[in-house]
């Protein structure tokens, strides 16, 4: 009798203990599961930005660009156009006219304005470019277009190295796969980066 009742709590403690495993494992599936879910909600949140933005007059790209960032970071709603609103098709505007600017609590900052001819730090750009992507920030960047110059926002790195970059010509999406390509033909070019509140 006192045999069978050890034998009894024996059992009684294994099925304790696989039980405990089962719940510890299924716990720790489903928060990996949530971690892989934020992340690719994260990556799509960005393209739900591009797809609901529009760039609402020929010349407002900059504005246009930092109202992207801006929605990215949730500061604004999609229907915010009041930087676009304002400048409209401002001729003589630049990044200078957002360095240094806070909006939202998002503080912006131009860089790399330079000559652009052979003596442009190309690497020390590209490298500026990949360290705010793995930070998790996205970096406002400008192009040649059309025979002038036309802001993307670069969201991500592709496997081979390059830069992903996107904008908006009126409703229309322009995404580009070949941004080093292009910054290099172009003996370079400036960008803006942000910061964001500690927290956000």
């Amino acid at each position: 009798m006192e045999g069978q009742l050890i034998k009894n709590t024996l059992i009684m403690k294994r099925m304790h203990f696989i039980l405990v495993m089962l719940i510890s494992t299924a716990v720790i599936f489903h928060a990996k599961a949530q971690t892989n879910n934020n992340n690719n909600n994260n990556y799509d949140f960005f393209d739900t930005v591009v797809n609901n933005h529009n760039q609402i007059f020929p010349a407002s790209g900059i504005p246009s660009a930092i109202e992207m960032v801006l929605k990215y970071c949730k500061v604004v709603d999609f229907n915010f156009y009041d930087l676009q609103i304002k400048w409209q098709n401002k001729a003589d505007g630049s990044f200078r006219d957002f360095d240094k600017m806070e909006l939202y609590g998002i503080t912006f900052s131009q860089k790399f304005n330079l000559p652009r001819d052979e003596s442009f730090p190309v690497d020390s750009l590209f490298q500026a470019i990949e360290n705010e992507l793995k930070s998790g920030k996205k970096v406002i960047i400008s192009l040649p277009a059309d025979g002038g110059w036309h802001m993307f926002v670069i969201c991500k790195q592709t496997p081979d190295g390059d830069f992903v970059s996107y904008s908006k010509l009126g409703s229309h999406t322009l995404i580009l796969r070949n941004t080093k390509e292009i910054v290099k033909k172009s003996n370079g070019t400036e960008i803006m980066t942000y910061r964001t509140p500690p927290g956000m």
